[in-house]
């Protein structure tokens, strides 16, 4: 039986009449409808739904959502968001700008990069509170990497603790105030005439733009489309980045990024998709199982992770020790299961 349209005549009176709503598909944390409008036009209707696994409850994405949207509509000439037509709190709807999507391009990136920068850019200081502060690697999350070295038995350095300990204490997102997206991945972008734009705010947060930007390099680590994009194309959009930053803020981009790499990697819950995060400790999973997520599976993705911290911190003053244990665990997964793939190429993005 086909989902009725929740829209209320509140809402039908300040953007109009449906005539033909598309059920669209969507996570199991909503439920989006593409709706044609008596006298033409079209919008997008989304509901956020009870469920969906780990994380805030529905009303609390449902404001998270809105509250984004709203901070990214700062963004004109062009958007990064599509605008906030209406909302219905009592059932968690909101009417949407539908825009038409172009589709994905080969070199889709230095955009998306640029995009990604323009957001962060949107918020400051005066927005403390507007939205939950980033949610960092816990000591929980770094005594499972640890244990995850004995299991596997690597031997840790001695300073292994005390940096992660200071990295943690490096990520904490009180003095940041980027507006992060939450979960920039492909397909929660839409390739605009004018621009990139992002779909999909429920878990934005107010933090370093830095932990998103190391997307490129630590591969997607909240996406099920986890890619690799190394050399000239990396180089290309994390410029792009910072240069887009600095245009719009008069800054350099604050931060590591090898500290936000380094931070994805110690992170259990970035190994799985939402629904199974916060439930148990993922990492101590990898010597006795490879858990899939998407094509790649969860080995994968850490050796993928373990090499680009690596790769980061061979001369770095406050992750060296954490480089050298990084590049024993890659060796050591690759010498105990050596049918393991390296990560997609960035171009083959999913269409």
């Amino acid at each position: 039986m086909p989902t009725p349209l929740p829209i209320s005549g509140e809402l039908r009176s300040l953007v109009g009449s449906p005539t033909e709503a598309t059920l669209l598909d969507s996570s199991p944390r909503s439920r989006v409808w593409r709706v044609e409008l008596r006298g033409g036009g079209r919008v997008i209707v989304k509901q956020i739904a009870d469920g969906g696994g780990a994380g805030p409850g529905a009303d609390a994405r449902f404001a998270r959502e809105v509250a984004a949207l709203r901070l990214a509509a700062r963004a004109t000439r062009p958007a990064v968001a599509p605008a906030l037509l209406g909302t219905d709190p009592a059932s968690r709807v909101m009417v949407l700008e539908h825009l038409d999507d172009l589709g994905v391009a080969d070199d889709w990136m230095p955009g998306y990069a640029e995009s990604l920068a323009r957001l962060h850019a949107l918020t400051g200081p005066p927005d403390a509170g507007t939205l939950p502060a980033w949610s960092g690697p816990t000591a929980a999350d770094a005594e499972s990497f640890l244990a995850l070295a004995k299991a596997l038995d690597v031997p840790v350095p001695p300073a292994v603790p005390r940096e992660l300990a200071d990295l943690i204490d490096r990520l904490d997102p009180a003095s940041h105030h980027a507006l992060l997206h939450g979960d920039p991945c492909p397909g929660n972008d839409l390739r605009t005439a004018t621009g990139v734009r992002f779909v999909d705010f429920e878990q934005a947060s107010l933090g370093n733009g830095l932990v998103e930007l190391a997307y490129f390099r630590i591969g997607f680590p909240t996406c099920w489309c986890a890619m690799s994009v190394t050399a000239a194309p990396l180089a290309e959009v994390e410029d792009v980045y910072r240069a887009t930053w600095r245009s719009l803020t008069g800054t350099d981009v604050p931060g590591d990024l090898a500290d936000a790499c380094a931070g994805w990697l110690i992170r259990g819950d970035a190994l799985v998709e939402r629904a199974h995060r916060e439930s148990v400790d993922h990492l101590a999973r990898v010597p006795t199982e490879d858990f899939a997520w998407g094509h790649v599976s969860a080995r994968e993705r850490l050796v993928h992770r373990l090499g680009v911290v690596a790769g980061q911190t061979r001369d770095h003053d406050r992750l060296h020790a954490l480089g050298h244990l990084s590049a024993a665990l890659a060796a050591r997964l690759r010498e105990r299961w050596p049918t393991l793939r390296p990560l997609p190429a960035h171009d083959t993005r999913p269409r």
